[in-house]
């Protein structure tokens, strides 16, 4: 089978197409033959070596992704050849709490991921598709729509009449827009772009403010009435401006790190009006399956800004680095 991988080095211009033996699935375990892939920004860390610079190599980049059901290994029941899934995140995380082992389990790192034509999964690490999304609809689906939906539903509590906001208009984000409309949850956006907070309003967004003409936009959404949860796609660059959106006794949801890791932070906002701050590492496979309910029910239909053939992926990946899409960028087998 063809693969792009890392063998030499980090970097985009060290992925590589080559050649794997074909997997066999063992038991508990299914073949998936791969249909489409999805970027996320972890995936370009993890390509640059930023995200762990000791990551063993050879490496398949990429941890979202949709394949069909070609085998099933001996044991396996409620899946048939044929069948379309998702991979989720982190292989094994079935439900509960994260613990510590999880990120020795994930897709694209330190696993192997989905830039692949084939892959092996355990049969309990999957997650069925509904007909009605595309392939490359389907492929967004397993970090940044679950970690959308943790954000907001299993840990924010978002609920009808509450007011989120979320920061620009990446995968992350547009997911959270989605569910927040979804939910009956009044919804503010922020970008650096005016064109792309035009179309966050045309998808639900009541106020949008561009974060680079208004860089207090914090003090600006306190004076629209703060919200009960912040969708924090920035990281330390951002969360002092999030500590002055959010109301009183409200969440902020920490999922990014787009303006860093690491910066000063006065603490004194966060004791004195009781906000929780909540980490949020995607979800589990209930979550995804809560999720998906929801989007079947609802047939709630991914953003997607770009369809990559499969062998551009380095290509693919140097558009995500430019931060000029809109929703997710995929790559077709």
């Amino acid at each position: 089978m063809q693969v792009i991988e890392l063998r030499d080095g980090f970097g985009i211009d060290k992925l590589q197409l080559t050649e794997r033996p074909d997997p066999e699935p063992g038991p508990g375990q299914v073949l998936l033959k791969m249909r489409a892939a999805c970027l996320n920004y972890r995936d370009l860390l993890m390509v640059r070596g930023h995200y762990n610079p000791r990551q063993p190599l050879p490496l398949i980049p990429l941890s979202d992704g949709v394949g069909v059901v070609e085998a099933c290994g001996p044991g396996v029941r409620g899946l048939v050849q044929g069948q379309r899934v998702c991979p989720i995140f982190a292989q094994g995380w079935l439900d509960g709490p994260p613990d510590r082992s999880l990120g020795r389990s994930t897709l694209g790192g330190p696993l192997d991921g989905t830039l692949c034509e084939q892959m092996l999964v355990d049969a309990d690490s999957v997650v069925p598709v509904p007909d009605f999304l595309s392939d490359v609809e389907a492929a967004t689906l397993p970090c940044a729509a679950v970690t959308a939906w943790n954000a907001l539903v299993d840990q924010g509590g978002l609920t009808a009449g509450q007011s989120v906001l979320i920061q620009g208009s990446g995968g992350v984000s547009v997911f959270a827009l989605q569910f927040a409309r979804l939910l009956g949850a009044r919804i503010i956006a922020t970008s650096s772009s005016d064109a792309k907070l035009e179309r966050l309003r045309a998808m639900g967004a009541v106020e949008t403010i561009n974060y680079k003409s208004q860089p207090e936009w914090g003090e600006l959404v306190r004076k629209l009435g703060g919200v009960d949860l912040v969708v924090e796609v920035g990281g330390a660059g951002t969360l002092a401006q999030s500590l002055r959106a959010v109301r009183p006794g409200g969440r902020i949801a920490l999922i990014g790190v787009l303006s860093g890791a690491a910066q000063p932070l006065n603490i004194l906002p966060i004791l004195m009006t009781g906000v929780r701050i909540q980490g949020i590492f995607v979800g589990s496979k209930a979550v995804f399956v809560r999720m998906m309910r929801a989007i079947e029910h609802h047939r709630l239909r991914p953003v997607v800004d770009a369809i990559h053939p499969f062998h551009t992926a380095p290509q693919a990946l140097e558009s995500l680095a430019t931060g000029q899409h809109f929703g997710k960028i995929c790559l077709r087998h």
